[in-house]
């Protein structure tokens, strides 16, 4: 039967197919000679996969702008101030980043609560673990300010739930759902050696051939225990950070990790004019450990200093450096770091990354206006996060408004290079804080600098509102009147120049004045201690107050932790409240208390 007219092509095709079937089985028999055919092509090697990590820290609840700017060059050779912060504003400028990245992992290395402004913390922080999950926070690592209402609370905070743990009450505006985010503590250890919260985590991006592994990890640093109150992280332990990570890496690597990412709180500062995108003189306890990684680790986030900078960093391999970033404090930055990942090699080929800043209203500072500056983007409020803190700002309000008392004009807190100094701002809380503990017989007042968390800027009319304490002292933390001897004294003076963590230069109250010289051996640095104009008596007891937390020896400050008779007093707001509440007017001090000796 003859096949209609359009169908004789393919008879003539099916005969051709049939004829080059048997053409090619007669040359497989006889040995491969005769018609060779080419294998059809395979798909060639997948293209590198772009995979784009956002990363910040130190949030420490900060919902609203805080009324801080990043410095950054100026291109002409000075340094320009840029307001920067909100979370609002950081809602935006993330969302343009995963816009322009369609594979992404937003990621924050610790401390994103606690030390918290008035409409966070009045709320345990809930709304900022909500915010942050609202941002699309993926992981984060913990910092030692997720611990300071112990390690229960922080289970919580990851878990929700409206269970009372702490003095304040849980869910007073809605029931709190728990951390849409991961915590990751890898070296915060249990009795039965298990991490607090998972050490590690693995996200896959893309599909097939184009499919790569991020491992990430995160944890906090050793010295936590020194950093918040013992009785609160009694039952964890903290273990040496690299070697944590060197115990995980193989881990993620057995599970097919391509990359990895460790979320560590620690990190270093650098020096010169400040850099957004910086590395000078880097140096800080994140290099010791840096310095001892294995090899595997692409990038490291880092955090705990409050610094800015973007980094390559040698590890224990010299050939594999890695790649170290920090974006500053408080969601006025953010880094934009991008791996290229070979999928077929598993591994990252390429890295890149900026610290972008996150600008957003203008403010006035203790040194003046804060305008918005045309050297960066600026960012609209995401509309959905700034209606939701506004809820918790509204509800603070009643506390945040209250005036207080007056002050003669803006007092700092020793803005850079003297930020170990605490400034004027630091003796004016030692001020405080004698002065409410003298009917327990303080004579000397110590404040630990970066216990200073803000600059205290007045109205017009020089009111002080208790909001503007709250941002100056958000931690609570009770007064402990106690006796040292004079020698003890200068021994915990000596401890903010023992080359042991940050220099702290300890703010005392009026009437203390002490010399310190950088030239001198470790322990000799503190040349000269003077108490209402006569030397201080080496042997002679003295009443002296700090805060709670330098009573337990925090940040660094084990001789306070010997102190006897100890009487414990008004909380540190409740005593810089009662000195603004003492007069008409407070003056800034303009003494100096605290003197350079070596120039």
């Amino acid at each position: 039967m003859a096949l209609p007219g359009n169908l004789q092509p393919l008879r003539v095709l099916a005969a051709s197919l049939a004829l080059s079937m048997l053409l090619s089985a007669c040359a497989a028999q006889r040995g491969g000679a005769g018609v060779a055919f080419a294998p059809a092509p395979g798909p060639g090697p997948a293209a590198p996969v772009e995979v784009a990590v956002l990363a910040f820290n130190d949030f420490h609840g900060n919902l609203e702008p805080p009324r801080q700017s990043v410095g950054m060059p100026d291109g002409q050779g000075g340094t320009a101030q840029v307001p920067a912060g909100g979370a609002a504003w950081l809602a935006t400028a993330l969302d343009a980043l995963r816009a322009r990245h369609p594979l992404s992992l937003t990621v924050a290395a610790g401390d994103l609560i606690s030390a918290s402004p008035l409409a966070s913390s009045l709320f345990l922080d809930e709304p900022s673990i909500e915010v942050l999950s609202r941002l699309g926070l993926d992981y984060a690592a913990v910092g030692n300010h997720e611990f300071d209402r112990g390690t229960r609370e922080l289970q919580r905070m990851q878990a929700g739930g409206c269970e009372k743990l702490t003095a304040r009450e849980p869910c007073q505006l809605e029931r709190f759902a728990g951390a849409r985010f991961r915590y990751l503590a890898a070296s915060t250890l249990t009795a039965s050696g298990t991490p607090l919260f998972p050490a590690s985590a693995i996200r896959t991006f893309g599909s097939g051939a184009a499919q790569v592994k991020i491992g990430v990890i995160g944890l906090t640093l050793r010295g936590t225990p020194m950093l918040v109150n013992p009785a609160g992280i009694a039952e964890v332990t903290f273990a040496d950070e690299a070697d944590t990570i060197n115990a995980e890496v193989p881990k993620l690597k057995a599970q097919g990790a391509d990359a990895i990412v460790v979320l560590i709180h620690q990190g270093g500062k650098q020096t010169g004019a400040p850099d957004p995108n910086g590395c000078t003189g880097l140096a800080g306890e994140i290099e010791p450990i840096l310095a001892r990684l294995a090899a595997g680790v692409d990038l490291v986030v880092s955090g705990h200093t409050h610094a800015d900078y973007i980094c390559e960093m040698p590890t224990a391999d010299p050939a594999r450096p890695v790649l170290l970033t920090s974006a500053g404090l408080y969601g006025k930055e953010l880094t934009e770091i991008t791996l290229s990942i070979d999928p077929a090699a598993h591994r990252v080929i390429t890295r890149h990354a900026r610290n972008l800043i996150v600008q957003s209203q203008a403010f006035t500072s203790a040194r003046g206006p804060v305008a918005l500056s045309p050297l960066v983007p600026g960012y609209a409020p995401r509309a959905d996060i700034a209606a939701y803190v506004q809820r918790y700002v509204d509800a603070s309000k009643a506390y945040a408004t209250r005036p207080v008392g007056k002050l003669s004009g803006p007092a700092d807190r020793g803005e850079a290079p003297a930020g170990s100094t605490g400034g004027p701002l630091a003796h004016l809380i030692a001020d405080a804080q004698l002065a409410a503990t003298r009917s327990a017989g303080a004579q000397i007042a110590f404040m630990n600098p970066y216990g200073v968390r803000a600059a205290l800027v007045p109205a017009a009319d020089g009111t002080i509102t208790f909001g503007d304490l709250y941002l100056v002292q958000p931690f609570g933390n009770a007064l402990v009147t106690e006796t040292l001897s004079g020698a003890e004294i200068k021994a915990a003076l000596e401890q903010g120049f023992d080359a042991v963590g940050p220099e702290q230069v300890l703010a005392p109250s009026a009437g203390l004045v002490y010399r310190y010289d950088r030239r001198q051996p470790v322990g000799s640095r503190i040349v000269a201690i003077t108490l209402n104009g006569k030397p201080l008596d080496s042997t002679a007891s003295y009443r002296v107050t700090t805060n709670g937390f330098l009573a337990l020896g925090g940040d660094g400050f084990t001789v306070f932790k010997a102190g006897r008779g100890q009487v414990t007093g008004p909380s540190d707001i409740e005593a810089f409240e009662a000195l603004f509440r003492s007069k008409t007017m407070i003056d800034v001090p303009g003494d100096a208390r605290t003197i350079d000796a070596g120039g």
